[in-house]
Protein backbone atom coordinates (compact mmCIF):
# COMPACT_ATOMS: atom_id res chain seq x y z
CA UNK A 1 0.00 0.00 0.00
CA UNK A 2 1.36 3.04 -0.74
CA UNK A 3 2.03 5.82 2.17
CA UNK A 4 -0.75 8.53 2.28
CA UNK A 5 -0.20 11.85 0.96
CA UNK A 6 -1.61 14.73 2.66
CA UNK A 7 -1.12 12.90 6.32
CA UNK A 8 -1.35 16.26 7.78
CA UNK A 9 -2.72 20.00 7.17
CA UNK A 10 -2.80 23.12 8.17
CA UNK A 11 -6.23 25.01 8.22
CA UNK A 12 -7.46 28.55 10.07
CA UNK A 13 -11.14 29.20 10.14
CA UNK A 14 -13.26 32.03 8.10
CA UNK A 15 -13.98 34.81 11.07
CA UNK A 16 -12.56 37.37 8.88
CA UNK A 17 -13.62 35.47 5.45
CA UNK A 18 -14.30 38.89 2.75
CA UNK A 19 -14.27 39.69 -0.62
CA UNK A 20 -14.44 43.29 -0.47
CA UNK A 21 -10.65 43.91 -2.34
CA UNK A 22 -12.26 41.49 -5.41
CA UNK A 23 -8.18 39.62 -6.58
CA UNK A 24 -9.85 37.33 -8.57
CA UNK A 25 -12.84 36.80 -11.50
CA UNK A 26 -14.74 34.81 -8.71
CA UNK A 27 -14.99 37.95 -6.16
CA UNK A 28 -17.63 40.43 -6.33
CA UNK A 29 -17.26 42.88 -3.84
CA UNK A 30 -21.02 43.40 -3.94
CA UNK A 31 -22.40 39.93 -3.10
CA UNK A 32 -22.53 39.83 0.64
CA UNK A 33 -20.71 37.11 2.42
CA UNK A 34 -22.14 34.79 4.95
CA UNK A 35 -19.40 34.23 7.48
CA UNK A 36 -21.49 31.80 9.70
CA UNK A 37 -22.26 29.78 6.70
CA UNK A 38 -18.61 30.17 4.86
CA UNK A 39 -17.41 28.71 8.89
CA UNK A 40 -20.11 25.79 8.81
CA UNK A 41 -18.57 25.04 5.11
CA UNK A 42 -14.80 25.18 6.34
CA UNK A 43 -15.77 23.29 9.54
CA UNK A 44 -17.60 20.58 6.88
CA UNK A 45 -13.79 20.13 4.98
CA UNK A 46 -11.83 19.15 8.38
CA UNK A 47 -14.38 16.86 9.25
CA UNK A 48 -14.20 15.21 5.82
CA UNK A 49 -10.73 15.42 6.13
CA UNK A 50 -10.19 13.91 9.38
CA UNK A 51 -12.72 11.45 8.37
CA UNK A 52 -10.08 10.48 5.73
CA UNK A 53 -7.13 9.81 7.83
CA UNK A 54 -5.65 13.39 7.76
CA UNK A 55 -4.57 14.87 11.03
CA UNK A 56 -5.43 18.69 10.73
CA UNK A 57 -3.65 21.26 12.69
CA UNK A 58 -5.34 24.76 12.98
CA UNK A 59 -4.70 28.21 13.95
CA UNK A 60 -7.05 31.18 14.48
CA UNK A 61 -6.84 33.09 10.68
CA UNK A 62 -5.39 36.52 10.65
CA UNK A 63 -6.95 39.45 11.75
CA UNK A 64 -8.19 41.85 9.39
CA UNK A 65 -7.30 39.53 6.13
CA UNK A 66 -9.79 38.91 4.05
CA UNK A 67 -8.56 35.65 2.36
CA UNK A 68 -6.98 34.07 5.55
CA UNK A 69 -9.16 31.19 5.07
CA UNK A 70 -6.75 30.33 2.65
CA UNK A 71 -4.08 28.90 4.07
CA UNK A 72 -2.81 26.97 1.07
CA UNK A 73 -1.34 30.29 -0.22
CA UNK A 74 0.66 31.14 2.69
CA UNK A 75 3.73 28.82 1.89
CA UNK A 76 4.73 25.76 0.30
CA UNK A 77 5.92 22.84 2.75
CA UNK A 78 8.29 19.97 1.61
CA UNK A 79 9.95 18.02 4.36
CA UNK A 80 11.10 20.27 7.26
CA UNK A 81 11.41 23.37 4.78
CA UNK A 82 8.74 25.83 4.16
CA UNK A 83 8.99 28.47 0.90
CA UNK A 84 7.11 31.24 2.04
CA UNK A 85 4.70 33.15 -0.59
CA UNK A 86 4.90 36.56 -1.69
CA UNK A 87 1.16 37.43 -2.48
CA UNK A 88 -1.30 40.51 -3.60
CA UNK A 89 -1.56 43.76 -1.90
CA UNK A 90 -5.12 42.40 -0.04
CA UNK A 91 -2.86 39.99 1.13
CA UNK A 92 -0.01 40.99 2.62
CA UNK A 93 -0.73 40.86 6.09
CA UNK A 94 -1.03 36.93 5.94
CA UNK A 95 2.69 36.76 5.29
CA UNK A 96 4.06 37.65 8.61
CA UNK A 97 1.43 35.60 10.14
CA UNK A 98 1.86 32.57 8.40
CA UNK A 99 6.10 32.62 8.47
CA UNK A 100 5.39 32.88 12.40
CA UNK A 101 3.02 29.44 12.65
CA UNK A 102 5.12 27.77 10.08
CA UNK A 103 8.29 28.98 12.68
CA UNK A 104 6.73 27.27 15.46
CA UNK A 105 5.47 24.69 13.48
CA UNK A 106 9.60 23.78 13.16
CA UNK A 107 9.54 24.42 9.73
CA UNK A 108 13.23 25.55 8.14
CA UNK A 109 11.93 29.38 6.52
CA UNK A 110 12.88 30.01 3.20
CA UNK A 111 12.37 33.06 1.21
CA UNK A 112 11.55 33.46 -2.33
CA UNK A 113 14.49 35.89 -3.97
CA UNK A 114 14.42 39.00 -5.91
CA UNK A 115 10.95 40.06 -4.55
CA UNK A 116 9.13 37.68 -6.77
CA UNK A 117 5.59 36.55 -7.05
CA UNK A 118 5.11 33.11 -5.15
CA UNK A 119 1.34 31.93 -4.57
CA UNK A 120 2.63 29.35 -2.61
CA UNK A 121 0.94 25.74 -2.78
CA UNK A 122 -1.56 27.16 -4.72
CA UNK A 123 1.18 27.33 -7.17
CA UNK A 124 3.37 24.62 -6.85
CA UNK A 125 1.79 20.98 -6.57
CA UNK A 126 4.40 18.13 -5.97
CA UNK A 127 3.19 15.00 -7.67
CA UNK A 128 5.96 12.01 -7.48
CA UNK A 129 9.23 13.76 -8.27
CA UNK A 130 7.28 16.85 -10.20
CA UNK A 131 6.43 19.59 -9.29
CA UNK A 132 3.69 21.42 -11.18
CA UNK A 133 4.32 24.98 -11.35
CA UNK A 134 1.75 27.59 -12.22
CA UNK A 135 3.00 30.93 -13.93
CA UNK A 136 1.77 34.50 -15.08
CA UNK A 137 -0.68 35.27 -12.77
CA UNK A 138 -0.07 34.99 -9.04
CA UNK A 139 3.82 33.33 -9.44
CA UNK A 140 6.71 34.42 -11.71
CA UNK A 141 7.81 31.90 -13.69
CA UNK A 142 11.55 32.67 -12.76
CA UNK A 143 10.31 30.99 -9.09
CA UNK A 144 10.38 27.91 -10.59
CA UNK A 145 13.81 26.69 -11.22
CA UNK A 146 14.56 27.98 -7.33
CA UNK A 147 11.72 25.97 -6.22
CA UNK A 148 13.39 22.67 -7.74
CA UNK A 149 16.59 23.34 -7.13
CA UNK A 150 15.47 24.10 -3.59
CA UNK A 151 13.22 20.69 -3.01
CA UNK A 152 14.92 18.65 -5.33
CA UNK A 153 12.14 18.05 -7.67
CA UNK A 154 11.77 18.49 -11.51
CA UNK A 155 9.40 21.59 -11.52
CA UNK A 156 7.44 21.78 -14.31
CA UNK A 157 6.54 25.02 -15.27
CA UNK A 158 2.76 25.69 -16.65
CA UNK A 159 0.49 28.41 -17.68
CA UNK A 160 -3.40 28.39 -17.84
CA UNK A 161 -5.26 30.23 -20.33
CA UNK A 162 -5.87 34.32 -18.87
CA UNK A 163 -9.19 35.47 -18.83
CA UNK A 164 -10.19 37.80 -21.65
CA UNK A 165 -12.44 40.98 -22.36
CA UNK A 166 -15.12 41.62 -24.54
CA UNK A 167 -12.14 42.32 -26.92
CA UNK A 168 -10.38 39.10 -26.60
CA UNK A 169 -7.16 40.78 -24.93
CA UNK A 170 -6.31 39.28 -21.79
CA UNK A 171 -7.89 41.16 -18.57
CA UNK A 172 -6.09 42.78 -15.50
CA UNK A 173 -7.38 42.64 -12.25
CA UNK A 174 -8.53 46.37 -11.24
CA UNK A 175 -7.87 45.15 -7.45
CA UNK A 176 -4.01 43.59 -7.80
CA UNK A 177 -3.13 44.92 -10.93
CA UNK A 178 -2.18 41.81 -11.75
CA UNK A 179 -3.01 39.73 -14.59
CA UNK A 180 -5.90 37.79 -13.97
CA UNK A 181 -7.51 34.17 -14.90
CA UNK A 182 -10.35 31.80 -13.75
CA UNK A 183 -7.53 29.66 -12.73
CA UNK A 184 -5.05 31.93 -11.38
CA UNK A 185 -3.77 29.32 -8.81
CA UNK A 186 -2.59 26.13 -10.51
CA UNK A 187 -4.51 24.25 -7.93
CA UNK A 188 -7.56 24.88 -9.94
CA UNK A 189 -6.66 23.50 -12.82
CA UNK A 190 -4.94 20.47 -11.45
CA UNK A 191 -5.09 17.86 -9.26
CA UNK A 192 -2.76 15.31 -7.46
CA UNK A 193 -4.64 11.94 -6.53
CA UNK A 194 -1.65 9.94 -6.07
CA UNK A 195 1.79 10.27 -6.96
CA UNK A 196 1.04 8.18 -9.94
CA UNK A 197 -2.13 9.46 -11.05
CA UNK A 198 -3.46 13.17 -11.32
CA UNK A 199 -6.21 15.17 -12.78
CA UNK A 200 -6.75 17.90 -15.04
CA UNK A 201 -8.73 19.92 -16.97
CA UNK A 202 -7.06 20.59 -20.52
CA UNK A 203 -9.13 23.60 -21.95
CA UNK A 204 -7.74 25.04 -18.77
CA UNK A 205 -3.86 25.11 -19.54
CA UNK A 206 -2.14 26.73 -22.55
CA UNK A 207 -1.48 24.90 -25.70
CA UNK A 208 2.37 24.54 -25.19
CA UNK A 209 1.64 23.42 -21.28
CA UNK A 210 -1.19 21.15 -22.96
CA UNK A 211 1.83 19.13 -24.36
CA UNK A 212 4.31 19.34 -21.41
CA UNK A 213 1.41 17.19 -19.52
CA UNK A 214 0.17 15.13 -21.99
CA UNK A 215 4.50 14.26 -22.71
CA UNK A 216 4.39 13.03 -18.68
CA UNK A 217 4.83 9.19 -17.96
CA UNK A 218 1.40 9.92 -15.02
CA UNK A 219 -1.94 8.09 -15.21
CA UNK A 220 -4.21 11.25 -15.94
CA UNK A 221 -7.72 12.01 -15.68
CA UNK A 222 -9.60 14.84 -17.57
CA UNK A 223 -11.87 16.69 -15.98
CA UNK A 224 -14.48 19.35 -18.73
CA UNK A 225 -14.34 22.94 -18.34
CA UNK A 226 -17.83 23.18 -16.78
CA UNK A 227 -16.62 20.90 -13.98
CA UNK A 228 -13.84 22.39 -13.58
CA UNK A 229 -14.87 26.39 -13.58
CA UNK A 230 -18.69 26.10 -11.87
CA UNK A 231 -17.69 22.81 -9.23
CA UNK A 232 -13.94 24.04 -8.44
CA UNK A 233 -13.48 20.15 -9.32
CA UNK A 234 -9.82 19.98 -9.42
CA UNK A 235 -9.37 21.86 -5.83
CA UNK A 236 -9.41 18.79 -3.94
CA UNK A 237 -7.56 16.88 -0.95
CA UNK A 238 -6.39 13.43 -2.10
CA UNK A 239 -4.76 10.96 0.33
CA UNK A 240 -4.09 8.96 -2.04
CA UNK A 241 -7.16 6.52 -0.71
CA UNK A 242 -9.62 9.15 -0.39
CA UNK A 243 -10.78 11.71 -1.91
CA UNK A 244 -12.02 15.35 -0.80
CA UNK A 245 -13.78 16.71 -3.83
CA UNK A 246 -16.74 18.87 -4.77
CA UNK A 247 -20.41 17.40 -4.76
CA UNK A 248 -21.01 18.90 -8.22
CA UNK A 249 -18.60 17.46 -10.25
CA UNK A 250 -20.53 14.16 -11.50
CA UNK A 251 -18.53 12.98 -14.46
CA UNK A 252 -15.19 13.82 -12.52
CA UNK A 253 -16.62 11.78 -9.23
CA UNK A 254 -17.35 8.58 -11.21
CA UNK A 255 -14.09 8.78 -13.20
CA UNK A 256 -12.09 9.24 -9.28
CA UNK A 257 -14.24 6.00 -8.22
CA UNK A 258 -13.34 4.25 -11.25
CA UNK A 259 -9.39 4.44 -10.34
CA UNK A 260 -10.73 2.36 -6.64
CA UNK A 261 -9.99 6.15 -4.50
CA UNK A 262 -13.30 6.34 -2.22
CA UNK A 263 -14.80 9.99 -2.50
CA UNK A 264 -16.12 12.58 0.33
CA UNK A 265 -18.00 15.41 -1.14
CA UNK A 266 -18.78 18.30 1.08
CA UNK A 267 -21.43 20.86 -0.28
CA UNK A 268 -19.31 24.58 -0.51
CA UNK A 269 -20.82 27.23 -2.08
CA UNK A 270 -20.03 30.50 0.37
CA UNK A 271 -16.38 29.77 0.37
CA UNK A 272 -16.35 29.72 -3.31
CA UNK A 273 -17.16 33.64 -3.28
CA UNK A 274 -13.60 34.11 -2.64
CA UNK A 275 -12.53 32.23 -5.39
CA UNK A 276 -11.22 29.20 -3.68
CA UNK A 277 -12.52 25.91 -2.63
CA UNK A 278 -11.57 22.41 -0.88
CA UNK A 279 -7.81 22.80 -1.58
CA UNK A 280 -6.99 26.04 -0.92
CA UNK A 281 -8.38 26.01 2.67
CA UNK A 282 -5.69 23.06 3.22
CA UNK A 283 -1.77 23.66 3.05
CA UNK A 284 -0.16 20.10 3.46
CA UNK A 285 2.44 20.22 6.53
CA UNK A 286 3.51 16.15 5.50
Amino acid sequence: MSPIINARVLMSDAAHFDDSAPINPYMDGAVAINREKAQQEHDSIREALLAAGVEVKQVPSPEDCQDGVYTANWALVHGEMAIMSRLPNARKGEEAYARQVLTDLGKTIVTVPNELRFSGQGDALPCGKYLFCGSQYRTDGAVHQFLGDTLGLNAISLQTVPQMDDNGQPMTNASSGWPDSFFYDIDLALAVLRPDLMAWCPKAFMPESQEKLRSLPIEKIEISLEEATQAFACNLVSTGETVIMSAHAPQFQAAVESYGLKTITPEISELAKGGGYIRCTTLTLS
